[in-house]
């Protein structure tokens, strides 16, 4: 008895791969770990919510978002990691993601791409498109293991560009900033902090050149 191809050969198929162009020289759904994975393709989400979903639509489901997350209760997976994954089959253009990017009024959907840049673009362009979120003070909901708890975009972007895991997914690899700025792949970020001590410093000269002319002009009338 001849059995089934796969078992004479010793392959086992997996599910949820993505017939299409390499990401991070691998399948683009290999950037979910399989049991992760696994756990997507079996859950009511993604078959209730996911089916048939294209670009536009997955745009209509990620507005539809009431939390972020990973994995939580008995290892379940959150309704937005469902919809990371389905952005990872679709593989949507550039435009599209970064349309949703700016989709200021749909935090949970900027959410949405702010990860998948994370996962799937070059190391300078993560940079670039999100580091202007370290500005976005917008209110979230992060639902873990451990419940639910409120978070900000600016920390939610600050996590997924200095941390190695964020909603129980490994990030690929983000060389340090640093490191691109020595390779003249990238400029020198002025931090918000900074920007704010040299309105300070700006403003004390100002006031220190005031004080000097009322000096000056004090002593003229005497």
């Amino acid at each position: 008895m001849e059995g089934d191809p796969e078992r004479r050969t010793g392959i086992t198929l997996e599910r949820g791969l993505v017939k299409g162009q390499e990401i991070h020289s691998q399948n683009p759904a290999r950037l979910i770990e399989k049991i992760i994975r696994e756990r997507i393709l079996d859950s009511p989400y993604w078959k209730e919510q996911c089916f048939g979903l294209t670009a536009a639509t997955l745009c209509d489901r990620a507005v539809e978002l009431t939390y972020i997350g990973g994995q939580y209760g008995q290892q379940r997976p959150t309704p937005f990691l469902s919809l990371i994954f389905k952005a990872i089959q679709l593989q949507p253009e550039k435009e599209i993601i970064l349309e949703y990017l700016a989709a200021e009024d749909f935090k949970y959907l900027r959410t949405l791409a702010a990860f998948y840049i994370r996962l799937t673009f070059p190391a300078v362009e993560v940079y670039k498109l999100l580091e202007p979120l370290l500005a976005d003070y917008g209110k979230l909901k992060l639902r873990n293991m451990n419940g639910f708890r409120l978070i900000h975009i600016d920390e939610f972007v600050d996590m997924l560009l200095t941390e190695e895991r964020v909603c129980d997914i490994a990030l690929p690899r983000l060389p340090k900033r640093i490191v691109l700025e020595d390779m003249e792949e990238l400029e020198p970020r002025d931090s918000a902090l900074g920007s704010e001590l040299s309105d300070l410093e700006d403003d004390s000269d100002d006031i220190s050149d005031e004080r000097q002319n009322n000096v000056h002009n004090n002593k003229e009338e005497e």
